[in-house]
């Protein structure tokens, strides 16, 4: 009788293997990981700068002699708030924004008329809103930063 003898070799061939697609499997989840966590991180980097570059462009695009308003308002329901005026041209409407309950808020009406914040709509979510005028610098500073801006129709 002949007894036959299998050689190891294939079982360490299969060992092999099944090790390199383990690890191959594990970098495609560590990758898919590592690409999620960044674009998380990147949108939310954006998400800081857009409203602040949002105040920025329309600001730059109001920028005409005696269009740029800061004002503190009181609201509908008795609190106050800053709110950053832009008229338009000699219309009598401005854009108008300002924080209302964690939101920034803008509003297209008549330059004199009282705030609705039903009627606004929302540019971000943020929990501060401070606006100053000196001069010609204006200082806008959110719950995601702060950005200086010169109006160069109100430079003296």
């Amino acid at each position: 009788m002949k007894v036959s003898r299998s050689s190891p070799l294939g079982l360490y061939v299969i060992g092999i293997a099944a090790l390199f697609l383990a690890g191959f499997l594990m970098l495609v989840v560590f990758g898919a990981q590592t690409y999620q966590n960044t674009v998380a991180v990147q949108n939310g980097n954006n998400q800081t700068r857009s409203t602040l570059s949002y105040i920025s462009a329309v600001v730059r695009a109001s920028d005409a002699a005696g269009s740029v308003k800061v004002a503190e308002v009181v609201l509908e329901d008795g609190g106050t708030t800053k709110v950053l005026s832009l008229a338009d041209g000699d219309t009598g409407y401005a854009l108008r924004v300002y924080l209302h309950e964690g939101m920034l808020m803008e509003e297209y009406a008549r330059a004199e008329a009282e705030l609705v914040p039903a009627a606004s709509n929302e540019i971000g979510a943020t929990d501060i809103f401070d606006v100053e005028k000196d001069g010609s610098i204006l200082r806008v500073q959110t719950g995601d930063g702060k950005v200086l801006l010169h109006l160069r129709a109100e430079q003296e």
